[in-house]
């Protein structure tokens, strides 16, 4: 198999790993189509708040796994298929092309219309892999601002602002300009998804998380 061939193949299969919809299936095992309440977003945020905290959790959790699958499981199934490529291009290159893609398909599902969610979960999924400390510190600052704002989009902004920024000193001497480069981008495609945010934000109209809910299950 030649390299385009496998970069071809890993990355329709990483893109149809993340299309999978599991906040639209989850919201609708209970009759509620997650696009048509709340933010209309198909991620575990509104399904945590306009479904319930469990299938929210439960939402949250299988996106992660595809970030996870994306980066490290297909780039091990696709070497069982080409053994012999030069390490320095597969090895290093592959789990974050696969991890990107699963991430583009979580963003903008095939079966939906290519319209999905903001990538957040799955793209934490794709970092602890790749990026652990860049992950780890990207979460602290995503906890601190959200407790204090309880604005669960201006801590996933301002985590993703977080990551654009530490990736360069933890990957820069060790992969090159491309590898924090790649980060840098998805972290400023996941603030681009947030957009809607930004606007209610500014408009005094976005929801403030609550952490109890009058009739959860």
């Amino acid at each position: 198999m030649t390299i385009t061939l496998l970069y071809l193949l890993s990355g329709i299969t990483a893109y149809l790993l993340g299309s999978i919809p599991f906040g639209f299936l989850i919201a609708k095992t209970k009759g509620i189509d997650i696009r048509t309440v709340g933010s209309g977003n198909i991620g575990a945020t509104n399904v945590f708040r306009s479904v319930s905290k469990k299938l929210g959790i439960i939402t949250f959790t299988l996106d992660f796994l595809k970030g996870c699958g994306g980066a490290a499981l297909l780039p091990l199934l696709a070497y069982q298929f080409a053994p012999d490529l030069p390490a320095g291009l597969s090895k290093d290159a592959l789990p974050v092309f696969c991890g990107a893609f699963t991430i583009v398909g979580h963003n903008w599902t095939c079966f939906l219309g290519f319209k999905g969610g903001k990538g957040i979960a799955t793209s934490a999924g794709m970092l602890i892999g790749l990026s652990p400390w860049s992950m780890l510190i990207a979460l602290g600052i995503w906890i601190v601002v959200f407790v204090t704002s309880r604005y669960v989009s201006v801590a996933s902004i301002a985590a993703a602002v977080t990551l654009g920024i530490v990736v360069w000193p933890l990957h820069l001497k060790a992969y090159g300009i491309w590898f924090p480069a790649v980060l840098t981008v998805l972290a400023l495609l996941a603030i681009w998804k947030h957009r809607s945010n930004i606007a209610r934000l500014r408009a005094g109209t976005e929801s403030r998380f609550e952490f109890r809910k009058k009739g959860d299950a």
